[in-house]
């Protein structure tokens, strides 16, 4: 049986379930916002007091039970305490800044400003011009944003200049060897 699907979710104090007939949809609702985590058929989610478990009808849904229960957790988390994801902009001149609400401005070596709206959900705060905090309450998609910030400038990797993830550990990669060494 699956180890992460038979772990029971804790339910904090503000967070409400209501768990749709079989299958159907979960909606979770806390202080933070709504989410809806998708149960698919053979799972069944019961609310035990301050608990939910997850099960499963037959060893035919293995495959579902433990991605259930991490979405499920995850939804639970999100709307009660949200969710963190950092970025570092490394190299010369390169930085970011958050105008209004809902976008953030970056200066990443090239001939324009990157101007980068944000989703509804998804919110910036810019520390000393290089270090982007993301936080939301949907970790897939809070997910999906840092992703497509640091694709605006991977990290390179010979100078690993870039955006890159709050304690990433890039490899650097050595220059040509002998450059300049033939013709002189």
């Amino acid at each position: 049986m699956s180890r992460i699907g038979k772990k029971p979710i804790p339910l904090p104090a503000g967070v409400k379930i209501k768990i749709d007939a079989t299958p159907g949809p979960m909606h979770v609702e806390g202080p933070k916002g709504k989410l809806t985590v998708p149960v698919p058929e053979g799972i069944v989610i019961e609310q035990n007091g301050a608990v939910l478990d997850v099960k499963r009808e037959s060893d035919a849904y293995a495959a579902v039970h433990g991605l259930t229960r991490a979405l499920a957790a995850n939804a639970v988390q999100g709307v009660s305490a949200g969710f963190t994801r950092e970025l570092d902009i490394v190299g010369v001149g390169f930085r970011a800044e958050t105008k209004g609400k809902d976008t953030v401005h970056f200066t990443l070596g090239y001939s324009h400003n990157i101007e980068f709206l944000l989703p509804p959900g998804v919110e910036a705060k810019v520390d000393k011009n290089t270090h982007v905090i993301l936080t939301g309450f949907d970790k897939q998609l809070l997910g999906q944003v840092a992703a497509n910030m640091r694709s605006l400038r991977k990290p390179d990797p010979y100078k690993n200049k870039g955006v890159r993830y709050t304690g990433e550990v890039l490899r650097k990669k050595a220059g040509k060897s002998g450059a300049g060494g033939k013709g002189k």
